[in-house]
């Protein structure tokens, strides 16, 4: 046999094992059930997203397997991505949704951290997030400039995450305490009773959040009107026109390379992930899956009834993002050091 024939011999068998392989993985998923493993209690955002997906995502998977939420929640989703990443089944049955916070966790070398963000087989994630910061009318503050400008730290109620993260990276990255960060809250909505009570005089949180939970308080007019002074990115948003972008107030190279390494969490907000080890034409047909339920028009128009913003995010996005997260600048590792410094007591 010539060289030529084995060369073309070789080529054919390749061609039917990658052929036999991908038809094994749709096969496999013929009456199974996928369980996504969400790192929060039932009700709050990620458990919502979750639900919605799931009652899609079966039709576009071959085999049109049955879809199982299970909550497991704790330590803001640490408990369910630790869980994925070492003791989960790498067969392709099991997705974890936890917060992306912890990839930057994990570069800061938080050690209660037991996974690596490289290894995760990304299948993708429905969202992004955009903090925003607001405060109060009766401040008497209406813009960004008002509040560099204020005579006294601004008291911003915190109850974890974004309220608590980015007030803190903006006082580091603007150089000077701008906001007295009061923490304790149970959450957004306990810190929305304390701004109408005048307790506090502003919160940070999505955008995305706060246009439907704070309804009520941008609504309003007067010191009970709640203003919005600056955000993660501008939208297309007529009710935030003109608010100043968080990236175009922090003037210092340095300290703008903090707080993206912090944002680049917010740019793939509650991702669907597998451990590592999943055969590869099964996490494909999960990703394929994934991002056909996020433009199917029947799971699109039942997540605009829930108010959900949706917006594919690819698992080669992600991984960039990763790549970033883990690969930022000295200094910026440094300056964040205070987000993980009480879990290395």
């Amino acid at each position: 046999m010539t060289k030529r024939c084995w060369i073309l011999l070789l080529i054919g068998f390749t061609v039917a094992a990658g052929s036999w392989s991908e038809a094994e993985a749709n096969d496999f998923y013929k009456a199974k059930t996928i369980n996504f493993i969400v790192g929060y209690t039932p009700g709050g955002g990620y458990d919502t997203y979750t639900r919605v997906i799931a009652r899609h995502i079966g039709k576009h998977i071959p085999g049109n397997p049955a879809a199982v939420v299970l909550n497991r929640p704790g330590a803001g989703s640490l408990v369910a991505a630790n869980y994925m990443f070492t003791k989960a089944r790498r067969n392709g049955l099991t997705v974890g949704i936890w917060n992306s916070v912890f990839v930057l966790y994990q570069a800061l070398g938080d050690r209660r951290v037991k996974l690596d963000s490289r290894k995760i087989g990304w299948v993708g994630a429905p969202s992004r997030g955009t903090p925003t910061c607001a405060v109060m009318g009766f401040t008497g503050l209406k813009t960004f400039t008002d509040v560099l400008n204020s005579k006294k730290p601004i008291k911003m109620g915190a109850s974890g995450g974004t309220t608590l993260d980015v007030p803190r990276i903006l006082n580091i990255a603007l150089g000077r305490p701008i906001f007295d960060v009061i923490p304790g809250f149970k959450g957004t909505s306990t810190i929305r009773i304390a701004l109408q009570a005048k307790e506090v005089d502003g919160i940070c949180f999505e955008w995305e959040s706060m246009k439907v939970t704070a309804r009520s308080l941008l609504d309003a007019t007067g010191d009970d009107k709640l203003i919005p002074v600056v955000i993660q990115r501008r939208l297309n948003d007529a009710e935030i026109q003109g608010v100043p972008s968080i990236p175009e107030v922090i003037k210092n190279e340095d300290q703008l390379a903090t707080y993206n390494a912090w944002a680049a969490t917010r740019e793939f907000m509650r991702p669907f992930s597998v451990p590592p080890g999943v055969p590869e034409e099964r996490l494909e047909i999960l990703r394929k899956g994934f991002k056909a339920t996020l433009q199917d028009p029947e799971f699109l128009a039942e997540a605009g009834k829930s108010k959900l913003l949706v917006e594919y995010i690819s698992p080669d996005e992600i991984h960039t993002l990763v790549d970033r997260i883990l690969s930022m600048p000295p200094k910026a590792k440094e300056n964040l050091q205070f987000l993980i410094s009480k879990n290395k007591a």
